[in-house]
């Protein structure tokens, strides 16, 4: 049976990036993985993808159909994917692989906070161990009240879903070491990214220090690992923390010789 690694996050984050790097990492470490795309409106991927809801759905054919805008459109063909999920499901199983790769479509909140998205999810998983992986641009997450909103987001998801879910922190290659520790920092420390908040002119409209830090202690409850779809960095410990939530740290042995870490 397979493992499902579901790739969340908003729009610009690196979610197909990160996709493409993952599926090249596992396989050049000997362990077999597909890509599924299931976002029914992109048009250029840098992956091929082994499935591709496009060719059971494609929302930009549908535009062209209806007249829909591209958010319509893409809610439409998201719902629409429902009336093909036996097809897409038996269309990935079939492969039989140790991991799939579900690239999810860009805009995650018309597909994660609707019920359509978690129905989809939940249908092509079936009984199959899953974790997801929720990207948060670490460009947008410098600002202390950008990085608590995306973990504001980030549990959101985690409830909507109902998957066990690892934060990614992405784009590490765009910052500087100084201004790397400090985001880092605040993702450790509750209290330090609470104290930061707080101090926010903007935010002080909003909420004060104990508030932010009761909301924090409620939210710094997934893993997060800092990684670079450029360079590669991290990923040896992504998949150490997929491996911890999908098999429990053991390595997932298949025919493949010496799956490693």
């Amino acid at each position: 049976m397979p493992y499902f690694i579901v790739v969340l996050g908003t729009a610009g984050s690196g979610k197909t990036s990160l996709s493409s790097v993952l599926h090249t990492y596992l396989t050049s470490h000997q362990l077999d993985s597909i890509l599924v795309n299931l976002d029914p409106a992109v048009e250029d991927l840098p992956y091929e993808p082994d499935v591709d809801v496009r060719e059971y759905v494609d929302a930009r054919e549908l535009m062209r159909k209806t007249g829909l805008g591209p958010n319509g459109a893409l809610i439409a063909s998201i719902d629409m994917l429902l009336m093909n999920i036996e097809d897409i499901k038996e269309e990935i199983w079939s492969y039989k692989t140790n991991y799939v790769i579900v690239d999810t479509p860009g805009q995650m909140e018309i597909f994660a906070f609707r019920q359509t998205g978690p129905l989809v999810l939940k249908a092509i998983i079936g009984d199959a161990r899953s974790v997801g992986l929720f990207l948060i641009d670490s460009t947008y997450a410098i600002q202390p009240s950008n990085l608590l909103s995306a973990l504001l987001l980030a549990s959101s998801t985690y409830v909507r879903l109902k998957i066990p879910l690892i934060n990614a922190l992405t784009k590490i290659d765009l910052l500087d070491s100084n201004a790397l520790s400090r985001v880092l920092e605040m993702i450790d420390d509750p209290d330090q990214l609470s104290a930061e908040i707080a101090s926010e002119r903007d935010a002080r409209l909003i909420w004060d220090q104990d508030e932010v830090s009761s909301i924090l202690d409620k939210l710094m409850v997934f893993e997060t690992i800092p990684v670079s779809n450029v360079s590669g960095e991290g990923f040896d410990d992504l998949y150490a923390a997929i491996q911890r939530v999908v098999a429990g740290g053991e390595d997932y042995y298949t025919e493949e010789p010496n799956p490693v870490i």
